[in-house]
Protein backbone atom coordinates (compact mmCIF):
# COMPACT_ATOMS: atom_id res chain seq x y z
CA UNK A 1 0.00 0.00 0.00
CA UNK A 2 1.22 3.35 -1.24
CA UNK A 3 1.57 6.13 1.61
CA UNK A 4 -1.84 7.84 -0.29
CA UNK A 5 -3.86 4.82 0.58
CA UNK A 6 -1.96 4.60 3.32
CA UNK A 7 -3.75 8.24 4.77
CA UNK A 8 -7.01 7.43 2.84
CA UNK A 9 -7.70 3.88 4.88
CA UNK A 10 -5.95 5.31 7.97
CA UNK A 11 -8.83 8.42 8.04
CA UNK A 12 -11.49 6.28 6.23
CA UNK A 13 -11.12 3.62 10.20
CA UNK A 14 -11.88 7.24 12.00
CA UNK A 15 -15.00 8.56 9.68
CA UNK A 16 -16.29 4.71 10.49
CA UNK A 17 -15.38 5.43 13.64
CA UNK A 18 -13.51 1.95 13.87
CA UNK A 19 -11.35 2.44 16.65
CA UNK A 20 -10.17 -1.35 16.19
CA UNK A 21 -9.20 -0.41 12.64
CA UNK A 22 -7.73 2.70 13.67
CA UNK A 23 -5.38 1.19 16.33
CA UNK A 24 -3.93 -1.33 13.87
CA UNK A 25 -2.05 2.35 12.90
CA UNK A 26 -0.36 2.96 15.82
CA UNK A 27 2.57 1.59 17.63
CA UNK A 28 2.65 0.45 21.05
CA UNK A 29 4.64 3.20 22.45
CA UNK A 30 2.86 5.84 20.25
CA UNK A 31 2.95 9.46 21.34
CA UNK A 32 -0.25 11.32 20.55
CA UNK A 33 -1.89 14.59 20.69
CA UNK A 34 -5.45 15.88 19.78
CA UNK A 35 -5.59 19.63 19.74
CA UNK A 36 -4.39 21.54 23.11
CA UNK A 37 -4.94 18.05 25.12
CA UNK A 38 -1.92 16.96 27.13
CA UNK A 39 -0.39 13.91 24.67
CA UNK A 40 -1.36 10.75 25.99
CA UNK A 41 1.21 7.44 25.95
CA UNK A 42 0.66 4.34 24.38
CA UNK A 43 -1.68 2.44 22.08
CA UNK A 44 -4.07 1.94 24.81
CA UNK A 45 -4.31 5.10 25.98
CA UNK A 46 -4.49 6.57 22.53
CA UNK A 47 -7.38 4.37 21.65
CA UNK A 48 -9.20 5.44 24.70
CA UNK A 49 -8.75 9.07 23.70
CA UNK A 50 -10.21 8.49 20.38
CA UNK A 51 -12.67 6.06 21.38
CA UNK A 52 -14.14 8.59 24.24
CA UNK A 53 -13.77 11.62 21.69
CA UNK A 54 -15.76 9.53 18.94
CA UNK A 55 -18.38 8.48 21.92
CA UNK A 56 -18.93 12.08 22.17
CA UNK A 57 -20.29 13.11 18.64
CA UNK A 58 -22.35 11.27 16.25
CA UNK A 59 -20.26 11.24 13.06
CA UNK A 60 -17.01 12.61 11.59
CA UNK A 61 -15.76 13.10 7.82
CA UNK A 62 -12.18 13.90 7.06
CA UNK A 63 -11.93 15.68 4.14
CA UNK A 64 -8.08 15.50 3.11
CA UNK A 65 -6.53 17.97 0.33
CA UNK A 66 -3.33 17.55 0.59
CA UNK A 67 -0.41 15.00 2.27
CA UNK A 68 3.18 14.80 1.66
CA UNK A 69 6.61 12.21 2.78
CA UNK A 70 9.29 13.62 4.60
CA UNK A 71 11.33 10.93 5.58
CA UNK A 72 9.36 9.27 7.89
CA UNK A 73 7.03 11.79 8.68
CA UNK A 74 3.53 12.06 6.80
CA UNK A 75 2.17 15.54 6.87
CA UNK A 76 -1.45 16.33 5.73
CA UNK A 77 -4.43 18.60 5.94
CA UNK A 78 -8.01 19.43 4.98
CA UNK A 79 -11.27 19.54 6.76
CA UNK A 80 -13.03 17.86 8.88
CA UNK A 81 -16.59 17.77 9.45
CA UNK A 82 -18.21 16.83 13.19
CA UNK A 83 -21.45 15.81 13.54
CA UNK A 84 -22.94 16.47 16.85
CA UNK A 85 -25.70 14.27 18.75
CA UNK A 86 -28.47 16.56 17.84
CA UNK A 87 -27.34 16.24 14.09
CA UNK A 88 -25.89 19.61 13.91
CA UNK A 89 -22.52 20.31 11.94
CA UNK A 90 -19.22 21.90 12.65
CA UNK A 91 -16.43 22.40 9.85
CA UNK A 92 -12.37 23.47 10.32
CA UNK A 93 -9.50 23.10 9.12
CA UNK A 94 -7.16 20.44 10.28
CA UNK A 95 -3.37 19.45 10.09
CA UNK A 96 -1.59 16.39 11.34
CA UNK A 97 1.77 15.12 11.55
CA UNK A 98 2.13 11.77 11.71
CA UNK A 99 6.07 10.39 12.81
CA UNK A 100 6.01 6.65 11.64
CA UNK A 101 8.39 3.25 12.38
CA UNK A 102 7.65 1.65 8.92
CA UNK A 103 4.03 1.63 8.57
CA UNK A 104 3.03 2.25 12.25
CA UNK A 105 2.54 5.75 13.65
CA UNK A 106 4.93 6.24 16.42
CA UNK A 107 3.98 10.13 17.02
CA UNK A 108 0.37 11.57 15.93
CA UNK A 109 0.05 15.28 16.50
CA UNK A 110 -3.82 16.61 15.62
CA UNK A 111 -3.96 20.57 14.67
CA UNK A 112 -7.50 21.28 14.96
CA UNK A 113 -10.32 23.94 16.45
CA UNK A 114 -12.81 22.03 18.29
CA UNK A 115 -13.68 25.34 20.69
CA UNK A 116 -17.29 24.83 18.81
CA UNK A 117 -17.90 21.63 18.77
CA UNK A 118 -19.81 21.47 22.34
CA UNK A 119 -21.28 25.14 22.25
CA UNK A 120 -25.34 24.70 22.85
CA UNK A 121 -26.91 27.40 20.84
Amino acid sequence: MDRTEWVKTLFDSIDRQDNDAFQAFLADEIVFRFGNAESVNGKLAAGDLVKGFLESIKAISHDVLESWVEGNTVICHGRVTYTRHDSSTLTVPFANILKTNGRLISEYLIFVDVSELYKTA
